[in-house]
């Protein structure tokens, strides 16, 4: 190679590595400009819960903080129905760059996939879950002329009598439903799941004696109980509700120890996201779950804060989809 060839050649390679720098310095500066200017338009938070419900009460609270905060408009809108797959549905025809945002629940990503056999959707490529917007126990509730005192006389009873004693809940699936299967599992119990088609309905069934007992949030049973209808024999949690403290854990209760059935919702944002931009709605959505609004909303249904990095939330869902997928495999329990 000539002298004159070698220079040239030289001066190629530095001019591409100038630009290859110059590409990787405008790269990182992107991410924290689109951060900066998002959001640019109004944002959607897309649910499969119906008005007036407490995901929903959640849901629009922290929308308006959310519209204070970005300064441009954020709205609920409400797609309820068919097990939740309209709303994500709607969501995944809906804008990529973050402005359309899901809430999903623990049956959506971690019951439904060993439910059916086939989804509309993949829960570990179509959602990116940036964090849980609450959860929430749940109780065993009975008639308050129930003769069940203790959750060690309904796994008595359940023993004494196989596939007599009965449960309720609203569908096939539900937190309750999965509640109260993973019950039975843990107990060696075999008792009978009567389908209402409504929490209304179930509860009311509780308190009159015609269901021997279900599963029970503070937002779902709670009225009945404040009405002196039901009665709430224990709390399935780690520890006792700090705003039912004379209510025992199950585990106090004579039934099985650390034995919790939970609920959640949480956020998700399409894959792919910008990271910065993610970490900006993840961000701003923690702060609008702070003060004493939320506190009191959280109060009414029953429902706590769920402070959890996204990499903890993660290992959180794959945990409680194994959890759920054992007991639905263990109950041959199918929806399709």
């Amino acid at each position: 190679m000539t002298s004159s060839s070698a220079a040239s050649s030289f001066r190629i390679r530095r001019t591409l590595a100038l630009a290859l720098g110059v590409a990787a310095v405008a790269g990182t500066l992107v991410q924290p400009a689109a951060a900066q200017q998002f959001p640019t338009k109004q944002v959607r938070i897309i649910s499969p819960f119906p008005v007036g419900g407490g995901p929903d009460g959640v849901a629009r609270l922290v929308a308006d903080k959310l519209s204070r905060t970005w300064g441009t408009g954020v709205i609920v809108e409400n797609r309820p129905g068919g097990n939740g797959f309209i709303a994500i549905d709607a969501w995944k025809r809906g804008a990529k760059d973050g402005h359309d945002l899901l809430i999903l629940d623990n049956v959506h990503l971690a019951a439904y996939p060993s439910l059916f056999k086939k989804l509309p959707y993949d829960p570990a490529k179509d959602f990116d879950t940036l964090l849980p917007l609450f959860k929430t126990h749940f109780f065993f509730t009975v008639g308050t002329g129930s003769k069940y005192k203790t959750v060690a006389d309904i796994v008595a009873d359940a023993k004494a009598r196989p596939g007599k004693l009965n449960y309720g809940s609203w569908s096939v699936g539900n937190p309750v439903h999965l509640g109260s299967e993973l019950f039975e599992s843990a107990t060696g119990t075999q008792m009978e799941h009567v389908i209402f088609k409504e929490t209304t309905q179930l509860y009311t069934s509780v308190s009159t004696g015609e269901i021997d007992f279900a599963l029970g949030s503070a937002a779902t049973a709670g009225p009945l109980y404040r009405a002196g209808k039901l009665r709430l024999v224990a709390f399935a949690g780690p520890q006792r509700s700090a705003e039912f403290p004379d209510v025992p854990t199950v585990a106090e209760s004579g039934g099985p120890k650390d034995f919790a059935v939970t609920g959640w919702n949480a956020i998700a944002v399409p894959p792919g996201l910008p990271a910065a931009v993610a970490d900006k709605i993840r961000k701003d959505i923690e702060q609008a779950l702070t003060g004493p609004e939320v506190a009191e909303k959280f109060k009414t249904f029953g429902y706590e804060q769920f402070p959890t990095t996204r990499a903890q939330f993660n290992q959180f869902v794959k945990d409680e989809s194994q959890r759920f997928g054992d007991v639905i495999r263990k109950a041959n329990v199918s929806l399709d």
